[in-house]
């Protein structure tokens, strides 16, 4: 008797199915139709999905290409300011010199040093260009500082933002002299000493300087009075001034190549007695 579960008894099932399905199939159209939309549709869901993410992607790296972009473009801009504020300052020294009837050397600023007590600057020039210890050096808008130290090709100058600094002033247009000095605290703030509580003084008045010196020549701006107070026991007014010159904006500043006459300056520093 003949087994049932020969193999190929079942061969021959799994051919006949397989002829059936596929008969069904191919004469079938509706489900032909039916399956081949519900394939599509599945197939869109994902194609969507990875095109989302590559869009997304594509989105972060247009993203960081417009950041760099941007940043580029600001740090030209800020050069390109940064230039012209160079360049007026520039033209304005050059005006500064062609109205001088002093001989003047311009100079470059090469180094700032002006968050302490003891300030200084140097310039790109020494006593290869005229330069000596004593001369002064201003700016278009006012006085920057004495030179203290010189050798061939640089000078380091002591500015008005040094505790050490004196120079005499006068109120305009009072003529009251005192003397302007920092106080080390406010880099925005000179104070005036020496101007009695009689004299009218007021906020906004220039001061400049009053040529009883052998630095500075008479004339040349030191700041605008920023307030005046009259302290209850003193016989002087307490007075406040707004530098002309910003010192950590420039970047270039002139050197007036003139010493005081040998004979005033050694009268000037005897002792007396």
């Amino acid at each position: 008797m003949a087994s049932p579960n020969r193999p190929s008894d079942w061969l021959l099932t799994s051919a006949l199915l397989l002829m059936a399905a596929t008969v069904m199939v191919t004469q079938n159209q509706p489900l032909l139709r039916t399956l081949r939309a519900q394939t599509m549709g599945w197939t869109a869901q994902v194609e969507s999905t990875f095109a989302w993410v590559g869009r997304y992607l594509q989105v972060l790296e247009q993203n960081d290409e417009l950041r760099r972009e941007n940043i580029r473009l600001s740090s030209q801009v800020a050069r390109t300011r940064a230039v012209r504020r160079r360049n007026e300052e520039l033209r304005r020294l050059l005006n500064l010199t062609d109205s001088s009837d002093a001989a003047l050397r311009p100079a470059r600023i090469v180094t700032k040093d002006i968050f302490q007590n003891d300030n200084f600057l140097t310039l790109d020039v020494g006593r290869a260009d005229g330069v000596t210890e004593g001369m002064p050096v201003v700016h278009e808008s006012g006085i920057v500082g004495t030179v203290v130290l010189v050798n061939d090709h640089y000078a380091q100058v002591m500015p008005f933002l040094n505790t050490d600094f004196r120079v005499p002033g006068t109120v305009l247009p009072l003529r009251a002299e005192g003397i302007v000095r920092w106080g080390g605290e406010h880099l925005n703030r000179l104070q005036l000493d020496h101007i009695v509580k009689t004299e009218p003084v007021k906020a906004g008045q220039q001061v400049v300087t009053s040529g009883h010196s052998n630095v500075f020549p008479a004339g040349r701006r030191i700041g605008t009075v920023d307030s005046v107070a009259a302290p209850p026991g003193r016989s002087e007014l307490q007075i406040f001034l707004r530098p002309a010159v910003q010192l950590y904006e420039i970047s270039h500043a002139v050197v007036i190549l003139r010493t005081p006459p040998p004979k005033q300056q050694a009268l000037e520093e005897t002792p007396i007695g």
